[in-house]
């Protein structure tokens, strides 16, 4: 959001006579907050739903546009987190990644990853032990 009210002050200050250019850094300022408000809302409407069975992912795509996911419990053959060194480690924040045997979902910037992990760890389980009850009473 700063980056372009730095880069549209930097003519007012070297032409300093000409009063017009006074207006770049609050013209810089606007295009900052509309890039600010475009990136929130890309991440606010962007989301995870884990429930017994699936782990759904609603991702905002532009204003309008939107993805959705769905991966089911019993397709999960690997869950790992990442924390990304002393930032990380400070923020709690980190980097979750679901592999499944068509790909890797990769969740960035989750907030307290080792929680989340070990919810997911939870979730696959006990949906493993269900899928085992339930092939059993099959035969």
């Amino acid at each position: 959001m700063l980056i372009p009210l730095v880069i549209t002050s930097i003519p007012p200050l070297i032409w300093s006579y000409n009063l017009e250019l006074f207006i770049l850094p609050v013209v810089g300022l606007a295009v900052g907050v509309l890039l600010f408000l475009y990136h929130f809302i890309l991440w606010y409407f962007t989301i995870y739903i884990v429930t017994d069975q699936r782990i759904r992912q609603v991702t905002q795509k532009g204003i309008f546009g939107r993805e959705v996911i769905d991966l089911r419990l019993s397709k999960v053959q690997n869950i790992s987190y990442n924390i990304p060194g002393f930032s990380g480690e400070i923020f709690k924040f980190g980097t979750i990644v679901i592999q499944t045997f068509v790909g890797d979902l990769v969740i960035h910037n989750v907030e307290h990853p080792v929680e989340i992990y070990n919810k997911l760890q939870d979730a696959v389980s006990s949906t493993a032990e269900t899928q085992g009850e339930y092939e059993e009473i099959n035969k």
